[in-house]
């Protein structure tokens, strides 16, 4: 069953042009595992983006021989979205690499805690939280961020009959703040197809800390107008993370998808060494 939905996940996640990669099955270990198999990349995208912020990253995974799936991250709140997560993972078999985005970064950190097939971690422009920080905090930590003036709100029912309240970027300011460097007819799709988050997540806590325990890849963005590199930096040093730097804005995968791909590359063949 695993199998099949894990196929199912990556169908559904790889563009079009022919069918997902078939892994590097290498040879089988004693425990069942299986020595030097080519990990399952699963990509967790953060607020304002979806699930197809990454196709460009895919097409080039794939074009070097790797599977890998795209999750719709629910954005309602932190220890919910890494269940979720869970879940999808749990569907997977084989080592897998986790890459998360953003708010994603938060999700990847809790979801991947006693994971043993999760074999690193990246962080693409992204958040390394500890247990007692939010996201909210820590893009305040250094100066850039110009998020808050950015984004707008509105309110909508919950299940349970209460009001919740969600954030979008506004329109008019998603290409400088969220992507000033992609093309301002693809910025234009991606705000008017961006996923907005529950306001309440930015304050949440994740429960547990992978990148503790999990070799961790952060790619940094100097450009970021969401996390301000800074912030991005001193996150990185904190984990003992492996980096690299890139003059990019927030939406790297999608400006970016070249470099983001040969960065979890370089993590994916570490994990097969």
């Amino acid at each position: 069953m695993a199998t099949l939905l894990g196929t199912a996940l990556i169908m559904a996640a790889a563009p079009a042009g022919g069918p997902p990669a078939v892994p590097d099955h290498g040879t089988q270990g004693k425990d069942g595992a299986t020595a030097g198999q080519r990990p399952t990349v699963v990509l967790v995208h953060g607020a304002f983006a979806e699930s197809s912020s990454w196709n460009g990253v895919i097409q080039r995974l794939k074009d070097d021989g790797y599977n890998a799936v795209a999750v719709a991250n629910p954005l309602r709140d932190v220890s919910s979205d890494a269940a979720y997560l869970k879940g999808v993972l749990d569907a997977i078999e084989g080592p897998i690499v986790l890459v998360g985005h953003s708010y994603g970064g938060f999700v990847i950190t809790e979801a991947a805690a006693g994971d043993p097939d999760v074999k690193a971690l990246v962080y693409a422009a992204s958040f390394l939280p500890e247990k007692d920080e939010s996201a909210s905090a820590l893009s305040a930590k250094f100066p850039g961020s110009t998020l808050n003036e950015s984004v707008t709100s509105f309110t909508h029912r919950m299940p349970d009959g209460s009001t919740g309240t969600d954030l979008v970027i506004k329109p008019d300011k998603f290409r400088h703040q969220f992507a000033a460097d992609v093309p301002a007819e693809q910025a234009a799709l991606m705000a008017a197809t961006q996923r907005p988050i529950a306001a309440s997540a930015l304050d949440d806590k994740p429960a547990a800390t992978a990148w503790k325990s999990i070799p961790s890849w952060v790619l940094l963005t100097s450009e970021d107008r969401a996390i301000p590199v800074a912030v991005q930096r001193w996150m990185a040093e904190r984990a003992g993370a492996r980096t690299k730097e890139v003059r990019s804005s927030h939406a790297v995968m999608v400006s970016h998808p070249d470099v983001v791909a040969d960065f979890i590359l370089d993590a994916a063949r570490a994990t097969t060494r």
